[in-house]
C-alpha cells in the first residue's frame, strides 16, 4: 500500500505539510467533485476533460487548516489525482475516518473507489457502541481494520443503489457484518444477506430506518438515522452551485418521474438535518428548511424531462 493510503491524523505545520507552490490535480480526474468538496476555494470546478469538466486547484493554501484541507482532497479522490508539492506526503497526513458532526456520530471513511465514481461512503456510530457502514470505500484490509480500530464492531453494511455496490462483499465480510441491499438492485449485489423488499420502510437497526427511494435506480434506497442523518445515496443532494437540494436529473437510470415522486412523499414522510449523498454535497440544516427544501425540490423534479444519461451535465 502507498504511503498515501496510509497516513492518518495531520498534526504538522503548514510549511512541514505543503503550504505553498505546487499542489496540482493530475489529468486522471473523473469530475466526481469529492476534491471540491474537501477543499473548497482551493480546487474548484474547470471545463474540459473526459467526463464534462475536471477539478483544478485554484489556489495554493496558505494555512494550517487549508493544507489539511488539501490532504483531505488528497486521500479521498478516487483516482489519487491530488498531488502535494513534489509529491511528497507528509507523515500523518491521512486524517480519515474524520468525523463529521459535533458529536462524532457519522464519519467520513475518505479513500473513495474509482469503481463507485468516487462516491462518499460513512460511517454511523451507534449507542450501543457499534456502527454501520454506508456504501463503501476503496477495498484495502488495512482501510478495514483502521475502521474497526475507530468506531469498534461493525454490524451492517448498507448499500443505497447498484452502482454504489464495489466492495460490499469484501468489507462485509472483513467486518463480518450483514450486507444490506434493496430486491430492485439485487442484481448488481445477488450475495447480500439482508434484502429490503416492496416500498415501505424498514428498520435495520434501533434509530435506522430504510426508506426505499426508487428513481435514480429502481433499488435506490435512503438510510435515516435517528430523525437526523440521512444516507442519500445519488437519490438527491445539496448542490453547491444551487444552495440547494437538488437531483442528478441527468443521470437516472430508472425514471425521473419515478423519483420526483420519491422526493414528493419524502417531504411528507422523511425527518433529517444532515443530508449525506455519495454524490454533491453534504449539508446540515434545521429539519423543518430541510422539509421545506424537500417540498420544492419535488415540485421542481416534477418538471424535469427525461433524458438520455449525461455525466457532463451534473453541476454538483
Amino acid at each position: 500500500m502507498s504511503t498515501a493510503e496510509t497516513q492518518q491524523g495531520p498534526e504538522q505545520t503548514a510549511e512541514a505539510t505543503g503550504a505553498g507552490k505546487g499542489w496540482h490535480v493530475d489529468d486522471r480526474c473523473l469530475n466526481c467533485n469529492i476534491a471540491r468538496q474537501y477543499a473548497p476555494g482551493l480546487i474548484a470546478y474547470a471545463p474540459g476533460g473526459t467526463y464534462g469538466g475536471v477539478s483544478k486547484v485554484v489556489r495554493q493554501p496558505e494555512t494550517e487548516e487549508e493544507v489539511r484541507q488539501m490532504y483531505r482532497a488528497a486521500h479521498a479522490c478516487p483516482t489519487r489525482s491530488v498531488h502535494p508539492p513534489a509529491g511528497e506526503w507528509a507523515p500523518d497526513s491521512d486524517p480519515y475516518p474524520l468525523p463529521l458532526d459535533e458529536d462524532g456520530i457519522v464519519l467520513l471513511c475518505g479513500h473513495a473507489s474509482p469503481q463507485t465514481y468516487g462516491a462518499t461512503s460513512y460511517l454511523l456510530r451507534r449507542p450501543d457502541g457499534t456502527a454501520m457502514m454506508i456504501d463503501t470505500p476503496r477495498w484495502r484490509p488495512a482501510l478495514a481494520r483502521r475502521y474497526e480500530q475507530k468506531v469498534g464492531t461493525i454490524t451492517d453494511v448498507l448499500l443505497t443503489h447498484l452502482d454504489h455496490v464495489a466492495h460490499g462483499r469484501k468489507y462485509a465480510d472483513a467486518f463480518g457484518a450483514r450486507l444490506w441491499i434493496h430486491e430492485g438492485d439485487l442484481h448488481s449485489r445477488p450475495d447480500a444477506d439482508s434484502v429490503i423488499r416492496g416500498q415501505d420502510p424498514v428498520e435495520i437497526g434501533p434509530g435506522v430506518i430504510a426508506h426505499p427511494f426508487p428513481g435514480h435506480t429502481e433499488g435506490s434506497t435512503l438510510f435515516v438515522a435517528d430523525d437526523r442523518f440521512c444516507f442519500t445515496g445519488d437519490a438527491f443532494f445539496w448542490s453547491t452551485a444551487e444552495q440547494d437540494l437538488e437531483v442528478a436529473d441527468s443521470v437516472v437510470y430508472d425514471s425521473i418521474r419515478t423519483l420526483a415522486a420519491s422526493v414528493q412523499r419524502g417531504a411528507q414522510e422523511l425527518t433529517f438535518e444532515w443530508v449525506l449523498p455519495g454524490h454533491g454535497s453534504y449539508h446540515h440544516l434545521p429539519a423543518e428548511e430541510m422539509r421545506a427544501r424537500m417540498r420544492a425540490l419535488g415540485r421542481r423534479a416534477e418538471t424535469y424531462p427525461e433524458q438520455e444519461v449525461d455525466y457532463g451535465k451534473v453541476r454538483y
